[in-house]
This record gives structure tokens, C-alpha cells and sequence, in this order.
């Protein structure tokens, strides 16, 4: 029997929440620059191209190696115009999106994408072979308002895990991990990552209806999202 979320239901402009593990829960982000090579091809694929600035770049350049890093710009794949990362959170082991698509392949295309480029640069820094994620990555549809938000929440308190006494679970503790929570309590603003829609749910003037208080009361995974998580 197939494992959970890998038989995938893609339909266009419609939200999705994909995840995926190291092999055998094996680590996939071993210190500060894995994750920042990680968020970096996030950035590369979703940010609009700008062929025109990149070409006038590379005509401009004499320096060779400058000009291979633009040639490989230009070459990248693109995604800004297909997918909307609405959340994210980078864990020791893995590691969780909530985006929309454009069109019914935009998710495959995008994720097969950063996971190759993702395992490319792993194996070779660490100077190894072979795969680094448990099978393909899972994708499940969100159904429902209930279930943006909800999925929000529980990836947004996944750091908790990793701390060992409850008294540690505070906005601080969550903070810890590389995550688009920041970006929701207005300390970041990350540009391809598109916060509008789950807050639209919120209140920015009253702390009672805030999407922080919401993130701090999800202790537990809402019923409504217990078959879309990761097991």
C-alpha cells in the first residue's frame, strides 16, 4: 500500500501542503548553510525572472565567472508565475510548504525541481551519493478555509518538537527554526513569500483575534487536518 499523501489529486488554483524527510528521518539540514541554500533556491524560483536585467548583465560583464553565474540564472527554471508560497518551516529532518498552483503540474514541476538542485548541492558538500528524502515528497489538497489555517498553525509550531519542556514553547522557541512565521508577526517581510490569504482570517489591531494568539492556542493538530500532516 502506497504511504500516506503520495498518490497526488493536482488540481489548478487550488492550495497544497507538501512536506518530506530525510531518508530512514535522516538529517537533511545539518547546520546554518544548508538551510540558507535551501531558502535561497526557494527565493531563485519564486521571485519574477528578469530576463532583460540579466541579459544587459551578461553583455556588460568581462568577468567569467560572473557571466557562468548569470548564464545559469537565465537557464534556471522559474516558478513566481505557477506557485504561491503562502508557509514554510525547515526542520532538522524535514521540511514543510503550504502553496497554491497555477496550473494542474506547477507543484510537480517546482518540488522535483528544488529537490534535485537540493540533493545535488547536500551529496556534494558532503561527498556522498544516493538519495537524501524518504521516497517522494507528499503533496495533500486543502479543502477548506479551516484547513489553511490550521495547516498554517501546525507548521508554524512544528520547532516546538524540539524543545524539551513546555515553558519553551513561546513565539521565541518557534522562532528558532527557519520559518515564514516571522514574515506573519510583521518581523520580516520576505517577498515570494505571500502572507494576504491566511491573514485576511486575522486581526492586526486586536491581540485576541491575531494570528499570533491563534498560532500560540493550536497546541494540538485540529481534527480537520488530521490526514494531511506528516505521520
Amino acid at each position: 500500500m502506497p504511504a500516506r499523501n503520495t498518490i497526488k489529486k493536482y488540481i489548478e488554483n487550488s492550495y497544497y501542503h507538501i512536506y518530506n524527510r530525510g531518508v530512514e528521518k535522516r538529517t537533511i539540514f545539518e547546520d546554518s548553510q544548508d538551510y540558507a541554500v535551501f531558502l535561497s533556491y526557494l527565493k531563485n524560483y519564486l521571485i519574477p525572472k528578469d530576463i532583460n536585467y540579466l541579459q544587459k548583465q551578461l553583455s556588460e560583464s568581462t568577468d567569467y565567472v560572473r557571466k557562468d553565474k548569470i548564464l545559469k540564472l537565465i537557464r534556471l527554471n522559474n516558478f513566481a508565475d505557477e506557485i504561491k508560497l503562502m508557509a514554510y518551516c525547515l526542520m532538522p529532518n524535514h521540511f514543510h510548504l503550504i502553496v497554491k498552483q497555477s496550473s494542474a503540474n506547477s507543484i510537480d514541476n517546482f518540488i522535483n525541481s528544488l529537490n534535485t538542485r537540493y540533493v545535488m548541492y547536500f551529496n556534494k558538500k558532503n561527498k556522498r551519493v544516493g538519495p537524501l528524502f524518504q521516497g517522494v515528497y507528499k503533496a495533500v489538497l486543502i479543502e477548506s478555509d479551516e484547513q489553511l489555517i490550521q495547516l498554517s498553525a501546525y507548521i508554524h509550531r512544528n520547532p516546538e518538537k524540539l524543545s524539551l519542556k513546555r515553558k519553551r514553547n513561546t513565539i521565541d522557541s518557534l522562532l528558532k527554526q527557519p520559518s515564514s512565521l516571522s514574515d506573519y508577526l510583521g518581523i520580516t517581510h520576505t517577498s515570494w513569500v505571500d502572507t494576504k490569504v491566511i491573514e485576511s482570517f486575522f486581526s492586526k489591531t486586536n491581540i485576541k483575534t491575531s494570528y499570533k494568539k491563534f498560532v500560540m492556542h493550536s497546541a494540538q493538530p485540529h481534527i480537520s487536518i488530521a490526514d494531511l500532516t506528516i505521520e
